[in-house]
């Protein structure tokens, strides 16, 4: 990504806090709660990904209901949709892979963006056009701390938000790396506390995960 987020003090989105909720939401009537809940946990930013038809609403309510979270778009693979996550107040954009069509839309939307990755050449070509912050995915499927590790030596300009498989229990070990601003994960947003309007817990499992913020600091990348 090379801008910060629309009103954030933080450099980057990979700054904002060390774990960014990755939510699919079938009804868009859960997009404001669900995002205050986050966002009173101490989660600001909020991937909503493309993968239900309620997606674009639900941007476009938290964007315009909770001033307190960044919203972005998840699972962008497209540059109309490039286009219609800008227009429904989408502050960043994630994919979990790349081509230069893509690329240059997200470019030229002129908000921060993260493009996925899985390989090391895949990670030089973005180094090549400039892009020094990409999304690890699937991360555990594609060799999780271990893969991200090996990069860190011959390519520490990358720095990545690891998401695919992450959890509480592994999401330390990510964050400790010399090259992971945050990571990417549902586990604070369950389907069934989602389901039953439990705001109460989603926010207490929000609050969970934003204590890991202490082990992205021993780090030395994020702040």
């Amino acid at each position: 990504m090379t801008s910060p987020p629309p009103s954030s003090s933080a450099a980057s989105v990979l700054d904002l806090a060390p774990v960014v909720p990755v939510v699919a939401l079938s009804d868009a009537s859960d997009a404001v709660p669900l995002a205050r809940a986050l966002v009173a946990g101490g989660l600001p930013a909020i991937e909503v990904t493309l993968r239900t038809p309620a997606a674009l609403e639900a941007i476009r309510a938290i964007s315009g209901a909770v001033p307190g979270a960044v919203v972005g778009a998840g699972t962008v693979i497209s540059p109309e949709q490039v286009t219609e996550c800008t227009a429904a107040g989408a502050r960043f954009l994630v994919s979990p892979g790349w081509t230069d069509a893509l690329l240059t839309a997200m470019r030229a939307s002129g908000l921060p963006f993260l493009p996925g990755v899985s390989t090391t050449s895949e990670v030089v070509a973005l180094l090549e056009r400039g892009v020094r912050e990409m999304k690890f995915f699937p991360a555990q499927a594609a060799g999780g701390t271990a893969y991200l590790r090996s990069l860190a030596g011959p390519l520490p300009q990358a720095r990545f938000c690891p998401t695919g498989g992450i959890g509480p229990a592994t999401a330390p070990e990510y964050l400790s790396l010399p090259n992971v601003g945050c990571v990417g994960g549902s586990w604070m947003v369950p389907a069934d506390a989602v389901a039953a309007g439990d705001w109460a817990r989603i926010e207490e499992l929000a609050r969970g995960a934003a204590q890991f913020a202490g082990l992205r600091d021993a780090g030395g990348t994020c702040r």
